[in-house]
């Protein structure tokens, strides 16, 4: 669990749980799209697939998260909305960032309900999932790591549920996501290490090709998630 203590496990394993009704269930986070274009067929494929999208898109959130968490434990709201002015400025996908906000929304629902705090009003409408996310490690006590590690995880194991689509192992699709705890956890050490950066100054790896697919995928006759 890395920085977490033994009196806030439960709190991380509460935001990592996919069982949390922020809707991660609809969206395979761009496994479908990959998976209909012939892109990731097999389980050495998956594991690809998986260790990019943590590297790119995962980092971006994880760091976002961070520096949500990082500002609403010292009560610096005004800062949010330059947070989720830059992270928009790192999603050229359209549909991604409506899917961000959609997430974000779900979680912050679910937040308010489990835990009713007083910064969830304050991200307003239709936040951005890791900011929410990194608000919520702090309204439950923990910090920008586990923020960063809560949303990677949630993000990994969400595209990995998805590979119902293909014909797997799910004992094989668990291995995968058990030799990913290492360069998870490396992940949001580095996510936490830019907590307090400005947030123009926050991490940016782009996947180009998940943005493009992500807007053909919005436009398929079928489909069988949101994104």
């Amino acid at each position: 669990m890395g920085q977490v203590d033994l009196g806030r496990q439960a709190a991380l394993l509460l935001l990592a749980d996919g069982r949390l009704p922020a809707g991660g269930y609809a969206h395979s986070g761009g496994l479908e799209p990959a998976v209909i274009a012939g892109r990731v067929r097999n389980m050495a494929d998956l594991e690809a697939f998986l260790t990019g999208r943590a590297q790119t898109a995962g980092l971006v959130a994880a760091a976002f998260a961070a520096a949500a968490c990082a500002r609403a434990s010292r009560d610096d709201l005004a800062a949010l909305p330059e947070l989720e002015a830059e992270f928009d400025a790192r999603i050229p996908s359209p549909e991604l960032r409506k899917v961000s906000r959609d997430l974000g929304r779900q979680l912050q629902r679910a937040m308010g309900s489990i835990h009713p705090h007083r910064y969830f009003s304050a991200l307003g409408r239709a936040p951005h999932q890791p900011l929410v996310m990194g608000v919520a490690a702090s309204v439950l006590g923990l910090g920008p790591q586990d923020a960063a590690l809560a949303i990677l995880h949630d993000n990994n194991a969400g595209a990995a549920a998805a590979a119902k689509l293909m014909r797997v192992d799910p004992f094989e699709v668990h291995a995968i996501l058990a030799r990913a705890t290492g360069p998870l956890d490396d992940l949001a050490r580095r996510a936490a290490e830019t907590a307090d950066a400005d947030p123009a100054d926050l991490p940016a790896p782009s996947a180009p090709l998940a943005d493009i697919a992500a807007e053909h995928h919005r436009r398929a006759d079928a489909r069988l998630f949101a994104s």
